[in-house]
């Protein structure tokens, strides 16, 4: 009996020392916060954490507000002299866009990190809720897990309305012609809304795509992505005038969005009903030339 309650205790001691070394457990919520992704800032402040966000990166441009926040520099490479200036509590970082290098290098400074692992848009509300969990704002995440949730249903609920499952073509960059490919969110978006992306097949998540593939695979619709100071409505003047054969262009299926679904975070739901209404527009187009 004896033997048994110490080992009872010394489960329980260890299980304490695991959570707290860990940092995921037992401990109270960071009260400053740095944020290493646009998306993560974004989830930041939609979580209402902006008053405990400490410093973005330079491409923390949404919501506006995050334009203010100090700076530490890219993604891939923030000054990690600027992170340890800020004694941040913790530093939230991306799988999708921080590499696993910096979380490391961060580790051997002392300094706690979380990795926000979603990727997809199954993945983005549990995703939100793991966060919230480990930044003491629980109910908060939930909530805004299950909105997201919903609107989804709701989308892809409509979707199941129609029969015929039309192509279409993301283009994220004009020259050299870059693509929304498979594991992307815009992939998962067309899915949702009942399209086929004609380069969902591709090996990459961007990949450079030819001339020669769009003409060969005709999508019914081309949606062009915003980039940030750029202005793609002019920079995609040539590569329309190559693909200009296309009935796409002929009839003026091609549409421009904003960046709302590069980033996967709360304003992913946006970006869906934004491409579903040019979708919409575009079937209408399409059924109009047919009479």
């Amino acid at each position: 009996m004896i033997k048994m309650k110490r080992f009872i205790l010394l489960s329980s001691v260890f299980c304490l020392l695991s959570s707290v070394l860990s940092g995921t457990a037992f401990s109270a919520p960071p009260e400053r916060i740095i944020s290493l992704a646009p998306s993560v800032t974004e989830i930041l402040y939609a979580l209402g954490l902006e008053d405990k966000i400490t410093a973005v990166t330079n491409f923390c441009d949404y919501p506006p507000q995050a334009k203010k926040k100090p700076k530490i520099g890219g993604m891939s490479n923030p000054s990690l002299e600027a992170v340890l200036s800020m004694k941040p509590d913790i530093v939230v970082m991306t799988t999708d866009g921080n590499p696993k290098e910096i979380e490391e290098r961060l580790k051997g400074l002392g300094i706690k990190t979380y990795v926000f692992k979603a990727r997809q848009l199954f993945e983005l509300p549990q995703g939100i809720r793991d966060m919230g969990e480990v930044l003491g704002v629980k109910e908060e995440a939930h909530k805004l897990a299950r909105e997201i949730e919903t609107k989804l249903k709701k989308s892809e609920v409509r979707s199941q309305k129609s029969e015929v499952k039309r192509k279409a073509l993301f283009i994220v960059w004009t020259e050299p012609l870059l693509v929304a490919g498979p594991g992307t969110a815009i992939d998962d978006a067309l899915q949702l809304l009942g399209w086929k992306n004609i380069a969902s097949d591709t090996k990459t998540k961007y990949p450079k795509y030819s001339i020669e593939e769009v003409i060969n695979r005709s999508p019914d619709v081309i949606l062009i992505g915003k980039s940030m100071g750029a202005d793609m409505k002019e920079s995609s003047k040539g590569l329309l005038k190559k693909l200009k054969h296309l009935e796409a262009v002929k009839n003026g299926r091609v549409y421009y969005t904003g960046d709302a679904l590069y980033r996967l975070g709360p304003r992913i739901v946006e970006g869906i009903e934004e491409m579903a209404g040019y979708l919409n527009r575009s079937q209408k187009s399409e059924a109009r030339s047919q009479k």
